[in-house]
């Protein structure tokens, strides 16, 4: 009898498998990866609090130690599928068979009763966010964080352009990196949205806290393409080489958004400014460049905005970039998000956002899609 190093036989396993999911035919068993609730109760000593490393919009995550001892963690999703089981297993299938060294490996599920259960690789060092915004006495440097920027461009690279079907994250954030023990980035939860209703949103700081990521084209209109995703990264290498949150809104003077802030300093001739003042040592016109191509990433008309392909490109290549054509980038800050500002920088974050998005909508108007 042939056996799973994830714990017991793989023909009693499926088989119970079967059972829970309905009878799902044995070549979509053979396909996915499966693990009983059982199997991941007793790996997260029944989902306890202390093995909890995280919570998004779709989820909670937990950290889990198969009978192997293989280390895991455990996403049960909150959200409910729009999907049938078979669908369901088909799109986990997918998911799975996408590889590539700066994506989070899916190894498996589990779909019994109402339980909807990712298993993933465990990525040692965590979310991105935990050490670039947390408490944490881990100090990244120049080369590390250069290499974190180019990690995700390349992972992003490969979900637009190389991929068939291409997949658009469109949860592009810190808290979705993960770093494993040599810092190497790994992007986690792609492929996710497509298993969920369109109300399932990433807009509300409620349930995901990305307001400061989105594109103002889907923030305000519901347009979901891969520039979203670029606008995303562009933002999020600004948090990089900044060490600040692009989700709250008390930087520079006026109490702005990160990506706002720093606007204002590239326009003021002071970007380098920005730069956060634990980055120790750095080559000032690699640094400069690369928030420059953060800029191109988010300007407010998406067309404008370079493929993930060419980002790399103008990351790596000693190449001209010509500032002249850069336009200003959109911004999108949601009502929850305004409302703690101050009354006059509120309205400031209004008339500034209105004035460079490329959507003749204030985000007053703003609703979940």
């Amino acid at each position: 009898m042939s056996c799973s190093c994830f714990g017991g036989s793989i023909v009693n396993r499926k088989r119970s498998t079967a059972q829970a999911t309905g009878g799902i035919d044995e070549e979509l068993l053979r396909r996915v990866n499966h693990f009983s609730y059982n199997q991941l109760r007793l790996a997260t000593d029944d989902f306890h609090s202390s093995n909890k490393i995280g919570r998004g919009g779709f989820g909670t995550v937990y950290k889990g130690v198969l009978k192997d001892g293989t280390e895991v963690a455990v996403k049960t999703l909150s959200a409910q599928s729009k999907q049938g089981v078979r669908e369901f297993l088909t799109e986990i299938n997918t998911i799975s068979n996408v590889k590539h060294p700066n994506l989070v490996e899916l190894v498996g599920c589990c779909v019994q009763g109402t339980n909807r259960i990712l298993v993933y690789e465990y990525v040692e060092n965590k979310s991105l966010d935990k050490i670039l915004l947390g408490n944490t006495n881990i100090k990244l440097d120049w080369s590390q964080r250069s290499a974190i920027c180019m990690g995700i461009a390349r992972a992003l690279a490969f979900l637009h352009e190389e991929l068939v079907p291409h997949i658009v994250h469109r949860d592009i954030k810190s808290s979705n990196i993960l770093l494993d023990k040599d810092f190497n980035p790994k992007i986690g939860d792609f492929g996710l949205a497509k298993l969920f209703p369109d109300d399932i949103t990433h807009i509300s700081t409620r349930i995901a806290g990305t307001t400061g990521y989105l594109a103002p084209e889907y923030a305000l209109g519901g347009q979901l393409t891969m520039k979203a995703d670029v606008y995303s990264f562009g933002v999020l290498v600004l948090e990089i080489i900044s060490g600040r949150s692009s989700s709250k809104t008390n930087w520079g003077v006026m109490d702005k958004l990160l990506l706002e802030w720093a606007w204002q300093l590239y326009e003021e001739g002071k970007l380098i400014e920005l730069v956060d003042p634990d980055l120790g040592e750095f080559p000032e016109e690699e640094v400069v460049r690369y928030m420059k191509v953060a800029f191109f990433c988010t300007q407010s008309t998406a067309n404008r905005r370079p493929l993930m392909s060419q980002v790399i490109e103008m990351l790596t290549k000693n190449i001209r970039l010509n500032e002249k054509v850069l336009t200003a980038p959109g911004f999108f800050q949601d009502q929850e998000a305004a409302s703690s500002s101050k009354k006059s920088n509120q309205s400031y974050a209004v008339s500034s956002s209105y004035q460079m998005s490329s959507v003749p909508v204030t985000i007053t108007q703003v609703t979940p899609r």
